[in-house]
């Protein structure tokens, strides 16, 4: 379980998904990955099946949420013990999608979060709610989706396998054979899907990837605009430069500074907001 807490406006912020549901409470919040984009208020829930990094937005603060991290196995079992078997394909196999919390889901999320107030209780039920919580799920609007997590065949598992690839070596020079080679897809299938899935090819994938580590190199203060290109991968500072300045709009330097400043600030005036 992790909680997450914004209760003052700030910038887009980069962040990677991880495999998970979030389940909005309060708020708003847009999500935008390459093409692709959603917005996601309060009795909204929102899956991501896959890594992918994505640009969030809160709209409409205060903002809490919770989030359930996917286990494979986890659901594996689950769909055992229910008898049931995945499609082979869903009708919409993309790698995020978000719908409407329905109210025994709700009432599930809500018994979870308060067993934080009886840690003693934990142990005994928290496996048994959050096996509730993904019962309702693989039952609800996001079913179809979801199932295809468990499936080691389904196109969400081999564009998650090619993600995973990417990110495991986005410092490299990028072949998309060998990316499809890692998906087990061919070119042009992986091109596809993993479009539909992401909302970005496989090589805007990996310039993303490296745009976000950059940024976080250089807001940290380990590296100049120069190391940080090379940190991440990029041959030429003058193209990681234009690349910068297209995806934030703004120059490496520039930003730094901005980012820096306004850090110190929220650090002064809400040493207590979480994330």
């Amino acid at each position: 379980m992790t909680l997450v807490r914004m209760d003052s406006s700030t910038d887009p912020h980069d962040m990677l998904y991880e495999p998970m549901i979030c389940f909005v409470a309060a708020g708003v919040k847009r999500i935008e990955a390459g093409d692709l984009s959603w917005r996601t208020g309060a009795g909204t829930m929102f899956l991501s099946s896959l890594e992918v990094p994505i640009t969030a937005t809160f709209d409409q603060v205060p903002y809490r949420s919770v989030v359930l991290r996917l286990d494979g196995r986890v659901l594996s079992d689950l769909l055992l013990e229910l008898g049931g078997t995945p499609p082979r394909e869903a009708p919409d196999a993309g790698g995020m999608s978000s719908a409407p919390v329905t109210p025994a889901l709700i009432d599930a999320v809500l018994r979870w979060v308060r067993l934080l107030d009886t840690p003693e209780d934990i142990p005994a039920l928290a496996g048994r709610i959050e096996g509730e919580i993904l019962y309702r799920l693989l039952t609800g609007p996001l079913g179809p989706t979801l199932r295809q997590f468990t499936l080691a065949d389904s196109r969400v598992a081999q564009v998650r396998t090619a993600a995973q690839w990417i990110r495991r070596h986005f410092r490299e020079p990028l072949t998309v054979e060998a990316v499809a080679a890692a998906g087990q897809m061919s070119v042009a299938s992986l091109y596809r899907h993993f479009k539909a899935a992401t909302g970005m090819s496989p090589v805007q994938f990996q310039k993303l990837l490296r745009l976000q580590e950059a940024r976080r190199l250089l807001v940290s203060g380990q590296v100049t605009a120069a190391g940080a290109a090379g940190a991440v991968g990029y041959a030429s500072a003058t193209q990681f430069n234009r690349e910068y300045n297209r995806q934030y709009g703004i120059s490496p330097g520039r930003d730094t500074a901005m980012l820096r400043s306004r850090l110190a600030v929220d650090a002064v005036t809400s040493p207590s907001a979480g994330s």
